[in-house]
């Protein structure tokens, strides 16, 4: 068997929603993908705020891999954040994931990147240890903080509130 990698184009929107629910059903998640190809299309191809790319097993999709730059303040330059990799359970086992995070840290290190980054859930053991193999270093003094749906909705209209009081005042 021989793995290639080609980048995701709009015409395999489709087929990353696929993949898409295919992770979260793993996760236990698949309630929570409200993802459409259409939502898809406008951000990674029209926007183009995301990059994605498919692991090839003599030319079929096998895996895949979301990801975007992010920037550190401290080395000054962007770096990597991996938001979803994932090889379908029939072709595990074969070094297709490593192979994945390495092509992923060849794409960082041909762009000048300081770093790759992921999140991984704390039940998920097999991946915890595969990414310890790998030399990852879990970042425990850090917690993910995150504001969606209608508490993002509220925190956006507070700013508004305080934009159209307190701000003017100081102008």
């Amino acid at each position: 068997m021989q793995l290639t990698f080609r980048p995701a184009e709009q015409k395999d929107t489709a087929l990353l929603l696929t993949f898409i629910r295919a992770l979260a059903d793993y996760e236990h998640m698949l309630d929570d993908v409200v993802a459409t190809e259409e939502i898809l299309t406008d951000w990674l191809f029209q926007r183009r705020v995301a990059e994605a790319f498919f692991a090839m097993e003599d030319g079929v999709e096998v895996g895949f891999a979301l990801y975007f730059h992010n920037f550190s303040t401290f080395l000054g330059r962007g770096g990597i954040y991996l938001e979803d990799l994932f090889v379908l359970p029939e072709h595990r086992g074969k070094g297709y994931g490593k192979a994945i995070l390495m092509r992923l840290a060849q794409i960082a290190r041909e762009r000048g990147c300081g770093r790759l980054e992921w999140a991984c859930l704390d039940w998920n053991k097999p991946s915890i240890d595969f990414y310890l193999s790998l030399g990852a270093v879990p970042m425990d003094e850090w917690t993910v903080y995150r504001v969606a749906g209608d508490a993002l909705g509220k925190l956006a209209g507070e700013i508004e509130k305080a934009k159209s009081t307190e701000w003017e005042e100081l102008s």
